[in-house]
C-alpha cells in the first residue's frame, strides 16, 4: 500500500470518527427531548481502481418504529377522550353534591321536607314558616345553581373547540412547512433528522386532539389521516373552521342551528353521530359535552325540578289553586308548561306570595296560595298536605328517569346516581386508557436513546480516532526521516 493511499485511509477514518462522535453527542444530548429520534451513521468501504482509500460516509439515518408511535398517539387521543368526559360527569357530580354533604340537593330536599314537618306542629309559628319558605327557597337555588354549572361546562367545552380547532390548524400548518422544508433537504442531500423531530412534536401535538395515522410519502414527507377516514395532511393542509358562541342556554342545540357545527375545507362534520371522522379523541368529546352529555344532564335536572313543580300545582295539595294556577314552586313566577320545559330548572323559584322578600304572607303556606285570609292559625291541614306532596312517591313526568314512582328525595338520588354511574364509567375508562398510553410511552422510550451503549459507542470511537491518528502520526515521522536522508 502507497504513502498516499495509507494516508488517504486515515483520514477518512478521522473524519468518519468524528462525525460519529457528532451523532453520539446528539444522541446522548436528547435522551430526554420529546420526538427526538436517534442517530445512526451509516458508513461503507470506499476503493480507487480496486484498492481500498478508507472508508465512506454516506449519511445519518433517523431511527424510529412509526408502528409503536402510531399506537402510542392513538392512546394518547384516547386518554384525552376519557379525561374529558371525566372532567364533565365529575363536575357534575359535585354540583349535585353526595348524600349526607352540607348543600347537596338531597340534603336540601331533606331539611325542607323536616321544615314542612316541623311547621305542621307549629302552624302558628312565624319563625317555623319562614324556615320553611326558605328551605324550599334553598331546594330552588340548588335546581338552579346545578342547572347553571352544566350550561357552564358546556360553554366551557364550546371555548375549548375553539381554541383546540385553532391549534390544530396551527399545528397543520406548521407541518405543511415542515414537510416542505424535509423535501429540500433530502433533494439536496442534507440531513433533515432536525426537521423531522420538529414534526412528530407537532404531529404528537394533534394526537392529542384525535386519532391519527401517519403514511409516508416520497423525500421524506408524509400524510395525516384520521382514524375515522378525515383527511388532515397530503401534499396541504386541511382547513377546520368552527363558530363559538359567547353564551350557551339550555336551549340552545346543535340540532337547532344555535351552536356552531366543525367543518373541514367547507364540509360539514357530524359529531352528533357515534363514528365520524373526527372520532375518538378530546375534540369529538368536548362535542359530545356540549352537544349530548350537557344536553342529557339538562334535561335530568329540568325533570327533577318539573316534579317538584307538578307535585304542588296539584289542587288536591291546595285546594285554593284552580288549573293553571302557579303553585309553591314556580316556573319565574308561572305555572307550569310543559311546552317550556327546556331549562325549567335554571328558571324554578317560590312563590312570591309566601315569600316576606318578595312581599308576600307567610300565613299563605299554611292557608293555602290563594287563600283569602289568614283563616285558624292552629290549622295544621294545608302544611300536612304539603308535607305529604313531598314525601309521595309518583313517577316522573320527564327527564329520562324510569316509570317507578319515588319520593322527591328519591328522584333527586336517582338523578345522582345516573351520574355518578357515569363518572365511575369515565373513571374506569380514564384508568385504561392512562395505563395503556403509560405502557406504549415507557417502550416507545426504551426505542429510544440508551445512554449507555451511547457512551460504549463513545469510547470505541475515541479508540478509533486515536488509531487513526497514530497512523497519521507515523506517516509523518516517516515523511520526515525521508525527507531528512
Amino acid at each position: 500500500m502507497s504513502v498516499n493511499n495509507t494516508l488517504s485511509n486515515a483520514l477518512s477514518g478521522l473524519v468518519a470518527a468524528s462525525r460519529a462522535a457528532e451523532v453520539v453527542s446528539a444522541n446522548i444530548s436528547n435522551a430526554l427531548t420529546d420526538g427526538y429520534g436517534i442517530r445512526e451513521l451509516q458508513l461503507s468501504s470506499r476503493s480507487l481502481d480496486g484498492v481500498g482509500a478508507g472508508v465512506k460516509v454516506d449519511g445519518i439515518t433517523r431511527l424510529s418504529d412509526i408502528g409503536l408511535i402510531t399506537d402510542r398517539r392513538s392512546a394518547d387521543a384516547g386518554q384525552g377522550s376519557a379525561q374529558t368526559v371525566w372532567n364533565f360527569f365529575d363536575s357534575v357530580e359535585s354540583s349535585i353534591g353526595l348524600p349526607g354533604q352540607d348543600g347537596s340537593l338531597n340534603d336540601r330536599i331533606s331539611k325542607f321536607e323536616s321544615s314542612l314537618i316541623e311547621a305542621s306542629s307549629r302552624p302558628d309559628s312565624q319563625p317555623r314558616l319562614l324556615n320553611a319558605v326558605r328551605s324550599a327557597e334553598g331546594v330552588a337555588k340548588q335546581i338552579n345553581t346545578i342547572s347553571d354549572d352544566i350550561q357552564s361546562y358546556r360553554q366551557d367545552a364550546d371555548q375549548a373547540l375553539h381554541s383546540e380547532i385553532d391549534r390544530l390548524n396551527t399545528f397543520l400548518g406548521h407541518i405543511e412547512t415542515l414537510n416542505r422544508d424535509v423535501r429540500l433537504q433530502t433533494g439536496a442531500g442534507r440531513d433533515a433528522s432536525s426537521l423531522k423531530d420538529q414534526r412528530q412534536q407537532m404531529i404528537d401535538k394533534i394526537a392529542e386532539l384525535v386519532p391519527i395515522s401517519e403514511l409516508a410519502r416520497d423525500h421524506g414527507e408524509i400524510a395525516l389521516i384520521t382514524t375515522g377516514g378525515a383527511i388532515l395532511l397530503d401534499g396541504q393542509a386541511a382547513r377546520f373552521t368552527f363558530g363559538s358562541v359567547g353564551v350557551v342556554t339550555p336551549d340552545m342545540t346543535i340540532q337547532s342551528g344555535a351552536l356552531g357545527k366543525l367543518q373541514i375545507n367547507g364540509e360539514d362534520i357530524d359529531t352528533t353521530k357515534k363514528f365520524h371522522a373526527m372520532a375518538g379523541g378530546k375534540l369529538a368529546e368536548l362535542f359530545k359535552v356540549r352537544d349530548v352529555y350537557g344536553v342529557e344532564a339538562q334535561a335530568a335536572i329540568d325533570g327533577v325540578a318539573r316534579d317538584l313543580v307538578e307535585r304542588f300545582e296539584s289542587t288536591s295539595v291546595d285546594p285554593t289553586l284552580t288549573a293553571g294556577d302557579p303553585g309553591l314552586f314556580t316556573d319565574l313566577g308561572a305555572a307550569l308548561n310543559v311546552a317550556d320545559e327546556v331549562g325549567l330548572a335554571g328558571r324554578l323559584v317560590v312563590n312570591s306570595k309566601v315569600n316576606p322578600s318578595d312581599g308576600g304572607d307567610l300565613w299563605r303556606l299554611r292557608a293555602g296560595i290563594n287563600a283569602v285570609s289568614s283563616g285558624d292559625v292552629g290549622d295544621s291541614t294545608q302544611l300536612t298536605r304539603l308535607s305529604e306532596a313531598i314525601s309521595e312517591a309518583r313517577v316522573p313526568s320527564s327527564g329520562g328517569f324510569i316509570a317507578a314512582a319515588r319520593s322527591s328525595s328519591g328522584l333527586a338520588s336517582d338523578l345522582l346516581s345516573r351520574i355518578s354511574s357515569e363518572r365511575e364509567s369515565a373513571d374506569a375508562n380514564l384508568g385504561y386508557a392512562s395505563a395503556k398510553f403509560n405502557t406504549l410511552r415507557g417502550l416507545e422510550l426504551q426505542d429510544g436513546v440508551d445512554t449507555d451503549n451511547e457512551m460504549q459507542k463513545l469510547l470505541l470511537i475515541e479508540q478509533a480516532y486515536a488509531a487513526n491518528a497514530r497512523m497519521v502520526q507515523a506517516i509523518d515521522d516517516m515523511i520526515e526521516q525521508l525527507l531528512g536522508l
